[in-house]
């Protein structure tokens, strides 16, 4: 559904896209894949993903990145996207202003995340299932007990902004145009899309 939104930007052949904390690249390939002719790069703060990455995608273009302080010049790119990463970050705020740095004047930005139901029914449901449940069936299949991997996924949703925060977040940094949607029986994840404000900030 992220791709789809861009389908229009990804024909054509001028247009620089970033898909940022691309991880092991699904976002990316799922790019790649549509009838793209814009440069689509990936770029991450982890080593070890771009090396996945680029199994998964022989000859891709990546870069290993801090998205608080990226190697891109500014008003460089026309899209940025950013799937299950942007609550990695260490400063939200500081996240938004380096991506609208780095986008062009009228340029776009898709941010794919988890949150929490904002049905109080569904969120005590949700929030017993990510915390009890899922580190369990994680704990099962990777054979690894004592991982905290499936403890911190939960943990890092929980303490996100819900879209309607997120998407004020990018208004005050200076996006326009911010709105967001929500998919699943759970309302998450949510997506927020937004441009770059007529005049990139610095």
């Amino acid at each position: 559904r992220t791709v789809k939104q861009f389908r229009d930007l990804l024909a054509r052949p001028d247009a620089r896209v970033l898909d940022l904390a691309c991880g092991s690249g699904d976002l990316l390939q799922a790019m790649r894949g549509q009838p793209t002719r814009a440069q689509c790069l990936g770029g991450d703060f982890s080593h070890g993903m771009l090396v996945a990455a680029q199994r998964k995608m022989p000859g891709a273009p990546l870069i290993e990145a801090d998205a608080l302080q990226l190697p891109l010049a500014s008003n460089s790119l026309d899209l940025i996207t950013i799937a299950f990463g942007f609550r990695n970050l260490a400063n939200y705020r500081a996240g938004c202003d380096e991506m609208l740095r780095v986008l062009k004047p009228g340029g776009r930005a898709a941010i794919l995340e988890f949150s929490t139901p904002p049905n109080a029914a569904f969120r005590a449901f949700y929030n017993w299932y990510s915390f009890q449940v899922l580190p369990r069936i994680g704990a099962m299949l990777s054979g690894d007990r004592a991982s905290g991997a499936y403890r911190y996924l939960p943990a890092s949703v929980k303490k996100f902004p819900d879209a309607p925060s997120l998407a004020n977040l990018m208004q005050t940094a200076g996006f326009r145009d911010v709105r967001y949607r929500t998919f699943g029986a759970f309302d998450v994840p949510a997506e927020v899309l937004a441009h770059a404000h007529g005049v990139a900030q610095r």
